[in-house]
């Protein structure tokens, strides 16, 4: 592995997820977050045309590619730039595909239970969802006041504004999807992304006095 992209997500603290069936739209979003700061983008592929907006955007963001379930889905994101996997669902054969491409692996949990059962098998970032769903904020503080040594991200459904909210309560990076971008233009979508990188820094640094 090149680098560590789940290092990286943990210093940026936050995740833009792109669920679209228009690749052009997810493109254009991709640059404008780009250009705001983020540095990792996780591009959902439930769509086939996905695998072209990820051929895309890899060009000039690395891409974790979303939604991933089975070995074909895998194979054919990475093939087209993919440098990273993610799924809403936690399986040893994902696991294995993890070590044999030698990619890193995002890991999807609800539950405590399932949470606990991904971090035994190293899982390095566990993606928990949906988050909001489950209770939202509190749901990450109780499960971590039990299990502190998690490393969640939590996402579903998640705003903006409330990343921080999360992040304050242990969450390690927070994953953001439809709110990051739908309904802005390509400008509003940097100023935005700008907006919360500069307020997670400013959390950090206050943080660390």
């Amino acid at each position: 592995m090149s680098e560590n992209f789940i290092e990286i997500i943990a210093k940026d603290k936050i995740l833009p997820i792109i669920r679209t069936s228009d690749a052009e739209k997810a493109i254009e979003v991709s640059k404008a977050m780009t250009e705001g700061g983020v540095r990792v983008i996780e591009v959902n592929v439930e769509n086939p045309s996905m695998y072209k907006a990820i051929r895309e955007i890899s060009k000039f963001a690395h891409v974790c590619a979303g939604g991933i379930i089975t070995s074909m889905q895998a194979d054919a994101a990475f093939e087209c730039g993919a440098e990273m996997f993610s799924s809403p669902i936690f399986q040893m054969s994902l696991i294995k595909i993890s070590k044999n491409k030698r990619v890193q692996f995002i890991a999807g949990a609800t539950t405590a239970n399932e949470a606990y059962n991904a971090w035994k098998s190293r899982i390095p970032l566990i993606k928990l969802f949906p988050a909001e769903a489950m209770g939202g904020v509190q749901y990450i503080e109780d499960i971590l006041r039990q299990m502190p040594f998690l490393n969640l991200m939590p996402i579903g459904n998640i705003k903006l504004n409330e990343v921080v909210a999360y992040i304050k309560a242990g969450a390690v990076a927070v994953g953001v999807g439809r709110d990051f971008y739908q309904g802005f233009n390509s400008k509003e979508i940097t100023l935005r992304t700008r907006d919360i990188l500069k307020e997670i820094k400013d959390y950090n640094s206050w943080n660390k006095k």
